[in-house]
């Protein structure tokens, strides 16, 4: 028998989360039809556990943070099958464009951007930009980008979900930076 605490009504998931879950899946998730299963696996998971919910937290942080660990096992599955490159190599690339101490070399500084004067209107379309840069990523290169710079998540963490070493996760992150300037500047400067 469900029981419902007086902070949880499931009845109001869908009306109350579900065009925030599913926003927020989409966005680090690269297809539709797996965002909308993922937030219904997220309906579903927290129904089975409707009766751990503490209250230490919101309805929507709790089902968000069951969605979060959804989409790391999807990350996970998706970058399982892939080969890592060889950190040699990559140590190597990334002395061609860093200084010893760490800093951009001259000649390839990135360009300004051109959204120095915060249009919103600007903002906007960079950022419809960037997600299309993003979604040309490898799905490990996404996993971890997305991890460390929209979830925030510690390199430690995302080594351990995603089972990547610390070198090769400085490897992915600097590769994957490198194609988004790339990209960046090919269709938005």
């Amino acid at each position: 028998m469900l029981v419902i605490t007086p902070q949880v009504n499931p009845h109001k998931w869908v009306d109350d989360h579900a065009d925030y879950l599913y926003a927020y899946a989409i966005t680090r998730i690269r297809d539709e039809e797996q965002a909308r299963d993922l937030v219904q696996e997220t309906f579903l998971a927290a129904l089975e556990r409707v009766d751990r919910f503490e209250g230490k937290s919101t309805e929507r942080t709790w089902l968000t943070a069951i969605l979060k660990n959804k989409i790391i096992d999807v990350y996970r599955k998706k970058s399982s099958g892939l080969v890592t490159h060889d950190i040699a190599q990559a140590v190597k690339e990334q002395e061609d464009f860093f200084e010893d101490d760490g800093h951009w070399r001259t000649e390839y500084r990135p360009a300004l951007l051109g959204i120095e004067d915060h249009d919103p209107l600007h903002n906007k379309e960079l950022n419809l930009v960037l997600q299309n840069c993003m979604q040309k990523l490898p799905a490990l290169w996404l996993a971890v980008f997305t991890m460390k710079h929209m979830d925030d998540e510690a390199t430690d963490k995302i080594c351990a979900e995603l089972k990547v070493s610390a070198s090769n996760f400085w490897v992915i992150i600097h590769r994957a930076k490198l194609n988004l300037r790339a990209c960046l500047q090919k269709n938005w400067i």
